[in-house]
């Protein structure tokens, strides 16, 4: 029999807009730096996310440990292409926190807001390291809520003077500017292809939802940076496998590139890299274990594919916010 009745902890719900008003493109660069050697260094862990496909869609689901903090989650998402038609966004979910001292579970974070912010954030803590310092000329490949993101984060870690803009609509993208330019003194361009885009620009971010190439090597100048996110998938790229080839290589967890990454896999397929074109992890680069650039001219990629970790630690970050400042809805649970 139990000695005392179970207590019934209380679970502090957070919504997007809570989560924008916590956390911040400046502080969340500075926590997914720390995530990302945490990882890298063996103190946190992010397996493999698990995903279900059905017809309409697909759920996955992305668990981590944290043991700077603590803490324990995961972020349960979805994802249904369908959804903008109807006026819902692609993707939509929960980041679950739980005490790991205790398997108490604290908080329920949106995840949409979360995976926005700390997306871009994971970009300028690469940019940040890998790009030339004097970068100044940035290429968005997407107009989506990850390009508005993007320009945030690129904004906050290099001196961009010039924001080149390219998607499929140009309404959409001439919208995209005319919101940009009313929060940013920089100039912002449309570009008339994705090949002007690109050519010349000093950092480069794919951020589209397109499942064949968009950017060829030929296309990107020595001394570019380049932030390839929108495929997380083994079977999408973003980029040609020459692209690939005639970069840096750098990626946010070596399992998950060799795992689920289609910019690296088809290019491997095609003969045009193998396993030890990788150069390391992120987190290897900021822990000074890895050579991050080495000279003004090489050109540098950034595989994103998101993880686990990365939305734990800032989910964290928000929780701690949010008790301090008293916010969110406390529900016994």
């Amino acid at each position: 029999m139990r000695d005392r009745p179970y207590q019934v902890p209380t679970v502090i719900v957070l919504n997007a807009a809570a989560v924008e008003a916590l956390l911040s493109m400046d502080a969340c660069i500075d926590v997914m730096s720390a995530a990302l050697m945490a990882l890298s260094r063996n103190a946190a862990a992010s397996p493999l996310r698990t995903v279900i496909r059905m017809p309409a869609g697909a759920i996955a689901a992305m668990p981590a440990y944290y043991g700077a903090t603590s803490t324990a989650g995961a972020k349960v998402v979805t994802a249904f292409p369908a959804n903008p038609a109807s006026g819902l966004a692609s993707h939509l979910g929960v980041v679950l926190l739980f005490d790991a001292t205790n398997g108490v579970l604290s908080t329920m974070v949106d995840a949409t807001a979360i995976t926005a912010i700390r997306t871009a954030a994971v970009s300028a803590v690469a940019t940040r390291a890998l790009a030339r310092e004097d970068a100044n000329v940035l290429a968005i490949v997407g107009t989506g809520a990850q390009a508005a993101a993007h320009v945030d984060a690129i904004l906050a870690v290099r001196p961009i003077r010039s924001v080149r803009v390219v998607g499929r609509d140009a309404a959409r993208a001439a919208t995209f500017i005319a919101h940009m330019e009313g929060r940013y003194s920089s100039e912002f361009i449309a570009s008339e292809s994705v090949k002007h885009a690109v050519r010349d620009a000093h950092v480069i971010c794919t951020v589209t939802s397109s499942r064949t190439p968009v950017v060829q090597g030929e296309w990107i100048s020595p001394g570019t940076h380049v932030n390839a996110v929108g495929a997380s998938v083994r079977d999408v790229r973003e980029l040609d496998a020459s692209a690939v080839a005639m970069s840096r290589l750098y990626c946010d967890s070596r399992q998950s590139m060799l795992a689920e990454s289609g910019d690296f896999l088809f290019a491997k397929a095609e003969g045009a890299v193998d396993d030890s074109h990788i150069i390391g992890e992120l987190g290897d680069v900021l822990l000074g274990s890895v050579p991050g650039r080495t000279t003004r001219d090489e050109i540098t990629l950034f595989k994103s594919l998101g993880l686990g970790i990365e939305d734990v630690a800032a989910a964290h970050y928000v929780h701690q916010r949010a008790v301090e400042r008293g916010m969110g809805v406390q529900v016994p649970f």
